[in-house]
């Protein structure tokens, strides 16, 4: 059952592997299985989203419920693809990759993707890089969630 409900939460926008590790962590589920649900979960909305995402946006950007959102979508996929095209350069592939693998709030597959899609880097190009920042957060998570980081923390930090 918690293997099914970390599969779901991987594959919330926003929540992303980077909630459903420590819920899997919090259940004591086994960690290998975890990871690779929590990565499969991830990943899975990734294709459809490099695919159709911009397309339903723009198309559903001037409707009069949903125009808002879907305007405030566009905008954070074409903010968040100029950002990392500015400071990539001709690093993009590497500049989405530690976009999508460093858990902070608002980076991860979904934005990721969208940009990636935004920036029209190409399908398999961001599905790859995606995926090794999928990855890399999924070990970041599991380390933190596990509490490696603040032991780590405690053993080098200055006594006083």
């Amino acid at each position: 059952m918690w293997y099914l409900i970390i599969f779901l939460i991987s594959m919330v926008p926003i929540v992303e592997l980077r909630g459903a590790i420590p819920v899997a962590v919090a259940n004591d589920l086994n960690m290998v299985w975890a990871y690779i649900i929590c990565i499969v979960g991830n990943m899975l909305p990734v294709p459809f989203i490099y695919l159709f995402a911009r397309k339903v946006l723009i198309w559903g950007k001037d409707k009069k419920y949903i125009g808002k959102f879907f305007t405030f979508c566009i905008e954070k996929g074409e903010k968040g693809g100029k950002k990392l095209q500015a400071k990539a350069g001709k690093g993009l592939f590497v500049a989405l990759m530690l976009f999508v693998g460093i858990p902070l709030p608002g980076t991860g597959a979904w934005t990721g993707t969208l940009a990636a899609s935004f920036l029209d880097m190409g399908f398999k190009k961001s599905v790859i890089a995606v995926t090794l920042g999928v990855i890399m957060a999924g070990i970041i998570m599991g380390l933190a969630s596990m509490g490696v980081f603040g032991g780590l923390g405690a053993l080098f930090a200055p006594k006083g």
